[in-house]
């Protein structure tokens, strides 16, 4: 299935010379130069030594937030539905054409390019705050962070990106406090472990 997918997508996205083009019609001169930079950053932290290869990531990614942009415009805020609905269509688009040139670890990477670190941040922050974390436990807050993620990715703007950390933040929260964790009295002692380390 895998294969018959990546087959369409490079049907789809490569050009005759196998150059993924920047779909840019419509849209501000000044934005797209703005998506450019943007989805530039996040290749260059790929390290890529293909110039072409880093090209056609980078309007692959520059291609997202144009749909991305698109989609939040057309709908108001009276049409979630519809808007929501529209983003699961192509949601899954993003990482089949990423397949055709990187591996699933890079594609993790620009997936977290996008939604500025906070799953690994948030991940680390939360097992430096509970030591005594569980491997179950990690497991299950890493699955909550990627599916914080993918919710992210189809954001319209930072704040919405961080609005579904905030919300799968406060469900592990809530978890934790389940299975019997004082996390006020974790975070002070974190905090004062942090404190502690300041000083020496």
């Amino acid at each position: 299935m895998r294969k018959v997918l990546v087959f369409l997508v490079c049907l789809v996205s490569l050009g005759a010379l196998g150059q993924v083009a920047l779909k840019t019609e419509g849209q501000d001169p000044k934005y797209v130069e703005t998506i450019k930079g943007r989805a530039q950053k996040i290749v260059n932290g790929l390290q890529l030594t293909d110039a072409k290869k880093a090209e056609n990531v980078r309007n692959i990614i520059a291609n997202r937030y144009f749909l991305l942009n698109d989609i939040h415009s057309k709908y108001g805020k009276d049409k979630q539905a519809e808007r929501d609905a529209e983003l699961y269509k192509h949601h899954f688009e993003l990482a089949s054409a990423l397949a055709l040139y990187l591996t699933d670890e890079q594609i993790d990477a620009v997936k977290d390019g996008m939604t500025f670190g906070r799953l690994k941040r948030d991940y680390l922050a939360t097992q430096d705050m509970i030591p005594s974390l569980s491997d179950y436990e990690k497991q299950q807050i890493l699955i909550w962070l990627k599916e914080a993620r993918e919710y992210a990715m189809d954001a319209a703007d930072s704040k919405g990106k961080h609005f579904w950390f905030d919300k799968y933040r406060g469900r592990t929260n809530n978890w934790l406090s389940s299975r019997g964790y004082d996390l006020k009295k974790e975070r002070d002692a974190w905090m004062k472990r942090i404190e502690d380390a300041k000083k020496k």
